[in-house]
């Protein structure tokens, strides 16, 4: 009779639904390496297949269009915008506004001599000081605000 550890006894079968023997635990490693290994190779070829060069993905910054606008901005340039000029905010009640009458002076939160807001499509860019061009007002520009600025003077 032969002992069941004994090299020359026949190793146990696994089925599908049984668990693996102690006999069955090099087997296993070791199918469990190769599929690690074969994963591996398989994601290592997929993303050296998927990894699109640099070149592909954008368009080359070099200002290689001969100093003509590219298509896609010429489309844009012809969009309507609204430019507003605020000289001032203030504040009033319902019982305020309808007091309103002809000759009536609102007193704004604006300082006089202060630049003014020019707002486009309500957001602030940039700021100037009133100007007469022939019988007609304008606004010199003065300061565009930036991206931080706009913030600041929204907390306001």
């Amino acid at each position: 009779m032969s002992e069941p550890n004994s090299p020359d006894a026949p190793a146990p079968k696994a089925t599908p639904n049984s668990p693996t023997s102690g006999t069955d635990a090099p087997w296993a490693d070791a199918m469990t390496e190769q599929m690690g290994d074969e994963w591996a190779k398989a994601l290592e070829e997929q993303q050296s297949e998927a990894a699109p060069q640099g070149g592909d993905i954008f368009e080359p910054l070099d200002g290689s269009g001969g100093g003509a606008r590219p298509r896609e901005l010429d489309m844009i340039m012809d969009i309507p915008v609204k430019m507003t000029v605020e000289l001032g905010r203030t504040r009033l009640t319902i019982k305020q506004l309808l007091e309103l009458s002809q000759g009536s002076v609102i007193e704004l939160d604006g300082l006089a001599g202060e630049p003014m807001d020019i707002l486009i499509n309500g957001y602030l860019i940039a700021q100037g000081e009133v100007v007469v061009v022939e019988d007609k007002y304008g606004i010199r520009i003065t300061e565009i605000i930036t991206p931080n600025e706009r913030v600041q003077k929204l907390n306001r």
